[in-house]
């Protein structure tokens, strides 16, 4: 590991800046959902039992460089108290006169840092500026490692740095999964378009044994076949770079399943009349029909193909997953992973927004071995590119 964690730095006395991630649901001034504000609970923790100051620093929003009392980090300190168990000091201007002032097992959070243009653009007035405020700089928001920022990277430069527990469970969880995993590897890659993953199965086909396509992204493969799939969701212009990742995946020995049979619908709704129809290069539907999930025979070729593999990376689901019965194959699969997981057979990795409801759907998140709350950069981590913020951690 080319990174500190917190075991190795000497925080006693100290002022820790601390990258966090905080930007979670809000509705009427309250936090609906308080997931990411628990997972740096342990970094806050350790920080204060070593004698460290955590001071917080955190984007809320996209406030495009400018305040915006909408998005100010301040109505989260009820939310952040509760979480830690202690005090929480706001402060809208912070200076290093007013930090010292502060108890020095103080935690103290410090507003929006994209109130400013000069986060985003990584400004090094800005990152002088955040740095005079620590001793030390801790970053735990591994969901924001992609963006090279002031506060993600820029300041990482200029203290001694650590990773904080989150982004070291999350960097080691990554680690395991596709730098130097037990072989053989799967994947799991769902979603709407190719598009959007191009990158993705590209890297992938070459580093792993068995990649599963499943969702849109599935009837874009099929229909590059030669299939006709009606009003199916699909992207017509990506047939030839379908065909090139198959053929790339065949040249890298990885073998490749798509869904050979799919649930099909007319309407896209709860409840909807739907058939299972076998699919390969001679289907033919309806112009009004669409595969709205892979079917029964696909489920269960998905879930076999897991019994040969040590790791499994997930990211997307199966099929159109928010409405029953099309959630159907993404349940069969991922309960079929968690099954494995539990006996200790797999190790599972997981992440993406989608990919993190459709495991809860699935009622298997706690079995996982690891979910990424992440959504970029557990994509651009897969895709097999440097993240800023974690490239600026070097020891």
């Amino acid at each position: 590991m080319g990174w500190n964690s917190l075991d190795d730095m000497d925080l006693a006395g100290k002022r820790v800046l601390t990258r966090v991630d905080i930007n979670v649901p809000m509705e009427n001034g309250q936090v609906t959902d308080a997931t990411r504000i628990e997972r740096i609970v342990p970094t806050i923790k350790d920080i204060r039992a070593k004698g460290g100051s955590p001071v917080l620093l955190a984007h809320f929003g996209r406030p495009k460089g400018k305040p915006n009392p909408e998005m100010s980090l301040q109505p989260l300190i009820p939310a952040l108290e509760d979480a830690f168990g202690c005090p929480v000091t706001f402060v809208e201007r912070p200076s290093r006169d007013f930090i010292d002032a502060q108890p020095s097992d103080a935690v103290i959070l410090v507003e929006n840092t994209r109130f400013t243009p000069m986060e985003e653009a990584n400004d090094p007035q800005m990152a002088q500026f955040l740095a005079s405020l620590g001793d030390v700089f801790c970053n735990d928001a591994f969901s924001a490692a992609h963006r090279a920022h002031a506060s993600t990277t820029g300041v990482a430069h200029l203290l001694p740095n650590c990773a904080g527990r989150l982004m070291q469970a999350e960097l080691e969880a990554l680690e395991a999964a596709l730098s130097n995993p037990k072989r053989p590897v799967g994947a799991v890659v769902g979603g709407a378009k190719v598009s959007t993953k191009l990158d993705l199965l590209q890297n992938l086909v070459k580093k792993i044994d068995v990649l599963v396509i499943g969702g849109g992204m599935a009837n874009t493969f099929i229909a590059a076949q030669g299939a006709d799939l009606g009003a199916s969701l699909q992207e017509a212009d990506l047939h030839d770079t379908a065909r090139d990742i198959m053929a790339a995946a065949d040249a890298a020995g990885c073998t490749v399943i798509l869904p050979t049979d799919g649930r099909v619908a007319t309407e896209f709704k709860a409840g909807a009349d739907h058939d299972i129809i076998a699919l390969g290069q001679d289907t033919k539907l309806a112009a009004d029909q669409m595969v709205l999930d892979a079917g029964d025979d696909a489920a269960e070729t998905i879930a076999r193909s897991f019994d040969g593999l040590e790791t499994l990376i997930w990211n997307g689901p199966l099929g159109a997953f928010e409405i029953a019965p099309f959630d159907t194959a993404t349940v069969t699969a991922a309960k079929a992973a968690a099954a494995l997981t539990r006996a200790g057979k797999l190790v599972t990795v997981a992440g993406g927004g989608d990919t993190v409801a459709a495991l809860n759907q699935a009622g298997v998140a706690d079995d996982f071995t690891y979910i990424s709350t992440a959504g970029g950069a557990f994509l651009e981590w897969m895709e097999g590119k440097e993240l800023p913020g974690v490239a600026a951690l070097t020891r």
